[in-house]
């Protein structure tokens, strides 16, 4: 097997594999954990730790990608990222030498998608005094929400994601060309990770969810570089909020914040906070649970648009 081209190590660690199933949220362990050594981590983002978007190389035969989950072992409130073989029934948590088997002992596991609802650079966000580019806000600024009141920001989280192997699905962006969504919107294209929802109808219906193929599209990763950033915007509560004049939901903590880049930041201001109330909409996160009136408008907008 020729083995894909990657950046220069910077770290060289060892792992804990196990055997088992995913079933729902819980991982089973199906034989004790064992270390595997010779394994090489690549610390892609260049934060100096193993974080989302990095990934392990164990041999030439085997290639473990980064699957978009973390696991909490049990007892421990610390998350570790989750490599996978696919359908091989492997996984491996990438360890340091402090770290061994002995955390992670046999039996259940919680396992936590690392789900992101995220803006690329240059979104435009509504505020009382216009709109700024989403990698512009900071902590305190206000905004301005679709029935049009104006709340602070609570935190801006960053993650970078890495194209090397091609990011797992809910991270490719989707872009909306102008107009896509009807009445002119987006006022300009607007580009969102694909889980990020957007709220037509009174419907939050998830970006990869309403792709077309013409008007609504999946970003080629050749135009994305080697990595690109994406930012979550989080208020005290789940709101909507305009983005190129489209409403789009904020930040939701059913995802992990763990998974973004400067998650120590969110931790050392905040700690421990309740768990969010989501708003009171449906959700279409597939294509087949948008609704028909919905799909019928945005068909007839596409035609308009190649018209």
């Amino acid at each position: 097997m020729k083995q894909p081209f990657l950046p220069t190590p910077t770290t060289h660690i060892g792992a804990v594999r196990f055997t088992g199933n995913i079933s729902g949220n819980t991982l089973t362990i199906g034989s004790s954990p064992a270390n595997v050594f010779g394994v090489t981590q690549w610390d892609v983002d260049d934060s100096g730790s193993i974080n989302t978007g990095d990934y392990l190389y164990i041999n030439a035969s085997a290639q473990p990608q980064y699957s978009g989950y973390g696991i909490t072992p049990i007892g421990s409130s610390t998350m570790y990222p989750l490599f996978v073989i696919s359908g091989s029934g492997e996984y491996y948590v990438p360890h340091d030498t402090e770290i061994g088997p002995g955390n992670f002992p046999g039996g259940a596991y919680t396992v936590t998608p690392l789900t992101v609802f995220c803006f690329l650079a240059g979104t435009l966000i509504s505020t009382p005094s216009g709109e700024i580019a989403v990698e512009d806000l900071r902590i305190g600024d206000q905004l301005t929400t679709a029935e049009g009141l104006a709340v602070p920001v609570k935190w801006i989280g960053r993650q970078t994601v890495s194209t090397r192997f091609g990011p797992a699905d809910r991270l490719m962006p989707v872009r909306f060309a102008v107009g896509s969504l009807g009445n002119g919107l987006p006022h300009a294209d607007l580009t969102v990770t694909a889980d990020h929802g957007m709220l037509i109808d009174s419907v939050i219906c998830h970006a990869g969810a309403l792709v077309n193929g013409s008007t609504i599209t999946q970003v080629p990763l050749k135009e994305m570089g080697e990595s690109y950033t994406v930012y979550h915007i989080e208020t005290e509560a789940h709101e909507i909020i305009l983005a190129n004049g489209t409403p789009a939901e904020t930040f939701i903590d059913n995802g992990s914040r763990r998974s973004f880049d400067n998650f120590a930041e969110f931790e050392s201001l905040y700690g421990d906070v309740p768990e969010m109330n989501e708003l009171p909409y449906p959700r279409a996160m597939s294509a087949r649970q948008v609704p028909a009136r919905i799909r019928v408008r945005l068909q007839d907008c596409a035609r308009k648009a190649i018209a």
